[in-house]
């Protein structure tokens, strides 16, 4: 596997191999991957008398959450110990021969905010907006804006392509398709559903 450089991006993206849309500012694409923004939906965790989460409740895990939109040039403030769920401006589709991470920015890293918890992967043949698990492990609270740069993509190419790629209708594709920050699908899993 091989990382894309800004060369193959900006071929792939003109190919249409690769789409990010929108893409409005050319800057967005650095050495070896392109900056993404964040968007103007939100969800966080509600306070509930409940004891714990458990996926194999058949309770939706929206329920758990609040979803709310920030009006453009308004801060989101997350603050030190703070957990959200959030999605990417951009809309990313993959062929099936590539993969792509989402990786923190420095400058937001520098602040205490990590932009993905765990699930920076994305597959093959995925189309949609990209889920943001937003942390801050920071001692003060942060704004983030509507807008504003906060993570990176870098895309890499795979051996061969893939034989059943994200969104094939033999995979379990809980997320493809999606337009804004979805909460967890876990209690879908095969092994859950047995």
């Amino acid at each position: 596997m091989a990382i894309l450089s800004d060369q193959d991006i900006k071929k792939y993206l003109k190919e249409e191999k690769i789409i990010i849309d929108p893409l409005s500012d050319e800057k967005q694409i650095q050495p070896s991957s392109v900056d993404l923004r964040i968007g103007d939906e939100f969800k966080e965790f509600k306070i509930i008398s409940k004891p714990y989460i458990d996926p194999l409740d058949n309770i939706d895990m929206d329920t758990y959450m609040t979803s709310f939109h920030i009006k453009k040039g308004e801060p989101f403030i997350i603050h030190p110990g703070e957990f959200t769920l959030a999605t990417t401006y951009e809309r990313i589709k993959l062929p099936d021969d590539i993969v792509a991470r989402v990786e923190g920015r420095s400058s937001m890293g520098r602040l205490g905010v990590t932009m993905h918890v765990t699930a920076g992967f994305i597959d093959p043949g995925f189309d949609g907006k990209i889920t943001l698990e937003i942390s801050n492990i920071g001692k003060m609270p942060v704004a983030l804006y509507p807008g504003q740069r906060v993570c990176q993509i870098v895309f890499e190419t795979m051996t061969t392509p893939s034989l059943k790629p994200y969104g094939h209708e033999d995979r379990d594709s809980k997320y493809m398709g999606q337009t804004g920050p979805e909460s967890s699908k876990i209690k879908l899993d095969y092994d859950i559903q047995k």
